[in-house]
């Protein structure tokens, strides 16, 4: 896989796990949507007004454009496992700006997606 091309999907995993952790910030504004006293329209509609909701989607919608743009360059096959990589990115991000301590486990997990997405890449 050429560079430039690494480069766009993994613009396109960045997108994708941003989009995560702005969902989760919108989420953590507005409660839990499922809660016990059955309030959960109000909390979606509440939702609707987090600025985080609005550029979590924007976030998407742009990682779909550029991962199609990857996915034009390079084989399904070898593009596809790079989205692993979101969860490497997700964990480290969530740990640093919300705070989300990872467990040994799952330290030894993305240790692991890592070595697999390193031999894809290299294939």
């Amino acid at each position: 896989m050429k560079l430039a091309d690494f480069a766009i999907l993994s613009c396109g995993v960045l997108l994708n796990a941003l989009a995560q952790l702005g969902l989760k910030a919108a989420t953590q504004v507005t409660g839990p949507l499922v809660a016990g006293d059955g309030s959960v329209w109000k909390r979606g509609l509440d939702l609707l007004v987090v600025p985080s909701l609005w550029y979590a989607l924007c976030a998407y919608g742009l990682s779909v454009i550029v991962w199609l743009v990857g996915l034009s360059r390079v084989p399904v096959s070898q593009a596809y496992p790079l989205l692993s990589m979101g969860y490497v990115i997700n964990i480290g991000l969530a740990w640093w700006l919300l705070g989300e301590v990872p467990n040994a486990q799952r330290v030894a997990g993305i240790g692991v997606i890592v070595l697999g997405v390193v031999l894809v890449t290299r294939s």
